[in-house]
């Protein structure tokens, strides 16, 4: 009696085939969605990251800090409403002074930097921005209608 093979043995030839390109995986790439939100052949497009640190101003007054950051938020809804803004959140606790992030979907630094002026809290300078060019997933821009949708209140 032979013994049997291990699976291995039929599992690796398939592996090496498949790692070589002629394996496919399909997906259900819907065109008309890519053009709409400027993909490219990978669904990819360029947006502007920004982070935001701890600026150098140190208001104390708590009825002053409440305005700027409800003007911050507010900012912030207004200009995902505008399609300008893909993402934006708070930093957990860091040693970097991290506070917050953008992602613009706007590839033009010194429009980025325009629409920065309009933040509150930017410009009392309590948080300062690093802006990079970023690469990622066209779809970014779809994470604001979603939230509306899985949000049961708004900031």
């Amino acid at each position: 009696m032979k013994p049997e093979k291990p699976l291995f043995a039929f599992v690796f030839p398939l592996l090496l085939f498949c790692v070589n390109g002629f394996c496919q995986v399909t997906n259900s790439f819907d065109s008309m969605l890519a053009k709409k939100l400027g993909a490219d052949e990978y669904g990819m497009k360029y947006y502007t990251f920004v982070i935001l640190k701890t600026g150098s101003n140190k208001i104390t007054d708590k009825a002053k800090l409440d305005s700027i950051f409800r003007g911050h938020l507010a900012n912030i809804h207004r200009l995902a409403d505008r399609g300008d803004l893909a993402l934006a959140g708070p930093f957990g606790e860091n040693p970097n002074n991290y506070r917050g992030l953008y992602i613009f979907n706007v590839q033009n630094v010194e429009e980025v930097k325009k629409l920065l002026e309009t933040d509150p809290a930017v410009k009392s300078k309590l948080l300062e921005p690093e802006i990079y060019p970023w690469y990622g997933s066209a779809g970014v821009q779809q994470i604001n209608d979603l939230h509306k949708k899985i949000a049961k209140t708004s900031f």
